[in-house]
């Protein structure tokens, strides 16, 4: 029976709590795509250096620890894993003491051109396989893949997302602040929009999409809707087993 398939990249940017990584995943698993989770390996990145005992706010110490630190990531959107020397630290990234020293070690411009690097390379062998790679970042559009097929922005307001954070938290087993976490959203956006290497903005080609009143099911209809509309869609044999 033959189902449709993604071709090419799509970039997916935002601000922290648009809902970027859990419908990059439903939406590359959906179209047989891989999936690069960018954040994820600077949270491992900012893990690095506090398990070094760095300070975030000193650049050339946090460039020194991410250059020395072997991070390696997954981009099978069924079982996505990120690595920090050998070890999977996909739970112990989305703490709090990584979250709040994540947009500083972000902003190392070493850090960035490292990761940025090695993110193309994973794009560049995602692209060799059928499926093309669904990526989501705050500069996927703007920097690391600027000739995607399709740039989306997701934005939502501050309270929205806060909630969305909150309720992860908790349903992952950390403890919920909406007030706390309201406060990290902004601190998070002002940091992530006002850095000066490769500040969080939406691509001059994206489409804004909005998504403080959708659930996930109506964002991934309109994503689908314009990877179609893009010509990224293309026919293939689903196989059973």
């Amino acid at each position: 029976m033959a189902h449709a398939r993604l071709r090419g990249v799509v970039a997916l940017d935002g601000p922290s709590g648009t809902g970027k990584s859990t419908v990059s995943r439903k939406l590359a698993s959906a179209l047989g795509a891989a999936y690069l989770d960018t954040g994820a390996m600077y949270r491992a990145a900012t893990l690095a250096v506090l398990h070094a005992d760095v300070e975030p706010s000193d650049p050339d110490a946090v460039a020194r620890v991410v250059r020395a630190a072997r991070l390696s990531v997954g981009t099978d959107p069924e079982r996505p894993a990120i690595f920090l020397d050998g070890s999977d630290v996909g739970r112990e990234i989305r703490g709090p003491e990584v979250t709040g020293a994540v947009s500083a070690v972000s902003a190392v411009a070493a850090v960035r051109d490292q990761l940025v690097a090695q993110q193309r390379e994973l794009v560049n062998e995602a692209l060799l396989a059928p499926g093309g790679v669904i990526v989501e970042g705050r500069d996927i559009g703007t920097v690391v893949v600027p000739d995607a097929g399709l740039k989306v922005y997701l934005t939502a307001s501050a309270h929205a997302r806060a909630h969305r954070r909150t309720a992860q938290d908790v349903s992952e087993g950390r403890a919920g602040d909406l007030d706390r976490t309201h406060a990290d959203v902004q601190r998070r956006d002002a940091l992530d929009s006002g850095r000066e290497v490769s500040p969080l903005r939406k691509a001059d080609d994206a489409l804004e999409l909005d998504t403080t009143d959708l659930d996930v099911v109506a964002v991934l209809e309109q994503l689908h809707k314009h990877v179609e509309s893009r010509g990224l869609l293309v026919a293939a044999e689903r196989t059973t087993p």
